[in-house]
């Protein structure tokens, strides 16, 4: 893909277009990063950007906000404070509830962002490197890479313990969904053992 600076305004230096910073690619219409500045909207345009899951409380800032409705772009926002306590839980139903948009072939290609793309962008994108049969030392490998030595271990109990199986259900829906199997005339039947 070839990205063309779009706007005077949205250009960096010399009239190039910059991605966010911790930039990169998750899977095929899954990206992640840092908080997108208006510098990076060009890049980000280029995308072609349907969903951003942005994973801080606070309220998405204006001029990101103006971008997004613009460019017709859907806001998920899951609330996760920042926390260097390592006695502090991840809440388990924003990371499944972010999952549900990822796994949602509708929200793609979607941008993952917390505010430095390191620790709330990792632990999701662990967890659903679990939903991929990932093995741990390649998850945490991954997580180490994006955030920069500044690991904590807080994330990594928590991706290890995460339970791929309470997505089970959502999985099974958006798959039935996507292949119409939810007409009544086209269900699956199927015992329970």
């Amino acid at each position: 893909m070839i990205l063309e600076p779009v706007g005077e305004e949205e250009e960096g230096p010399a009239g190039l277009v910059a991605p966010p910073a911790n930039f990169g690619m998750v899977d095929a219409g899954v990206y992640r990063s840092g908080f997108p500045d208006p510098a990076s909207f060009g890049f980000l345009r280029g995308l072609g950007l349907r969903s951003v899951v942005y994973l801080c409380p606070e309220p998405y800032p204006e001029a990101n906000a103006a971008f997004l409705e613009a460019e017709g772009i859907r806001l998920f926002q899951f609330g996760i404070e920042g926390n260097k306590d390592p006695y502090m839980s991840i809440p388990v139903d924003a990371i499944v509830g972010a999952l549900r948009v990822l796994l949602d072939v509708r929200s793609h290609p979607v941008l993952i962002h917390c505010k430095r793309g390191k620790h709330r962008t990792g632990c999701l994108v662990g967890c659903f490197r679990k939903l991929q049969n990932w093995c741990l030392s390649s998850i945490f490998e991954e997580y180490h890479r994006y955030a920069a030595g500044k690991s904590r271990l807080s994330d990594l109990r928590f991706v290890e313990s995460f339970d791929v199986t309470c997505m089970r259900d959502c999985m099974l829906r958006l798959i039935y969904r996507y292949h119409d199997c939810l007409q009544k005339s086209k269900r699956l039947q199927y015992d329970v053992r």
